[in-house]
């Protein structure tokens, strides 16, 4: 069984200026406080191939699992990362799939987008009620909200 889950927030701030966040493993600094115990790097620095182990808080689903970024794309502003050990893999899960895209509105503003797409074993179907968008709303809330507080150019248009 397939399926896809997504959200997004309009930030307002240039598009280049959240990728810088969201395209690279600030994004996680940033995040870890409010959704995860730590986050350990085991390989790479952020590109394609880059191992992460994410520990999450003690009300979480499952300890921790390990996540590799599959797709980095700069001129789309595109990243993907698929879950490659435990967690979800160990729930019956073949593919869980994490996409954030930044999109261009206006000179100013910008879409970011989280999608989380999985497919999972026939005889698991029961744990698809686990995948929920809830998590990443928070990850896009916080990201909008570092951004702002953040703004590069923080002269009025």
């Amino acid at each position: 069984m397939h399926g896809v889950l997504s959200s997004e927030v309009t930030v307002n701030v240039p598009a280049r200026e959240a990728w810088d966040l969201y395209g690279t493993l600030k994004l996680m600094d940033v995040v870890i406080p409010e959704f995860f115990k730590k986050i350990e790097v085991l390989e790479g620095n952020g590109e394609v191939g880059t191992v992460l182990k994410l520990f999450f808080n003690p009300s979480a689903l499952f300890y921790a699992f390990e996540e590799t970024i599959v797709t980095m794309d700069e001129k789309k502003m595109i990243k993907e990362t698929d879950a490659s050990k435990g967690g979800y893999l160990d729930m019956g899960f073949n593919l869980y799939r994490i996409r954030y895209d930044v999109i261009p509105k206006s000179k100013h503003s910008c879409i970011t987008r989280v999608t989380l797409g999985y497919d999972i074993k026939e005889d698991w179907i029961a744990n698809t009620s686990h995948v929920s968008l809830v998590p990443f709303i928070g990850f896009l809330r916080v990201g909008s909200n570092y951004l702002i507080a953040n703004h590069k150019s923080k002269a009025s248009y």
